[in-house]
């Protein structure tokens, strides 16, 4: 692959993956590629009603499909699901071209934001400290940068794009 390398966003859910994808998307000019959405998409489901009829295996079986075909991407912003790094082999797909930033963002900034579609905490947000502790070695293993969401929209942001400079082609 010749072309713009992706970006690719990690970390818990509502840790601002989505939200930011659309910004670093709008500012280089670069598509994005929202994994959750395409599985709904692909599969005519919600992600609670797939987790709820297939289990998590089936949700990760999906997903794992979606990451595969990612890696085929180019010049793309990618935003995964909080537990795409729980298989080795969506990671090896979503590394292919790309620069993948962990999203880093304290659970009780988390809490604050609306997790009802979130299948793994809707029950129980408090679940969001015990998937940081299960998933944090694997976040920082995966990421080639880690920009923390601790500040404002803008704060963020900026602190996405000077972790990008130079890795990322803005042409």
């Amino acid at each position: 692959m010749s072309g713009k390398r992706n970006i690719v966003l990690i970390g818990l859910s509502g840790c601002g993956k989505s939200t930011f994808a659309k910004r670093l998307g709008a500012r280089y000019h670069m598509p994005v590629f929202d994994m959750d959405q395409a599985i709904v998409q692909s599969s005519g489901k919600s992600v609670a009603d797939i987790f709820a009829e297939e289990g998590e295996k089936g949700f990760r079986d999906r997903e794992t499909d979606i990451a595969k075909r990612c890696g085929q991407m180019e010049g793309t912003v990618i935003s995964t699901g909080g537990g795409v790094v729980l298989r080795p082999e969506n990671m090896a797909a979503l590394k292919v071209n790309a620069v993948v930033v962990f999203l880093d963002r304290a659970p009780e900034e988390i809490l604050g934001e609306d997790l009802s579609d979130r299948p793994l905490v809707a029950d129980d947000q408090q679940k969001i400290y015990r998937l940081r502790e299960e998933r944090l070695a694997l976040y920082t293993r995966y990421a080639d940068l880690i920009v923390h969401n601790r500040k404002t929209k803008d704060g963020t942001e900026a602190a996405l794009v000077e972790a990008l400079k130079g890795l990322i082609k803005t042409e």
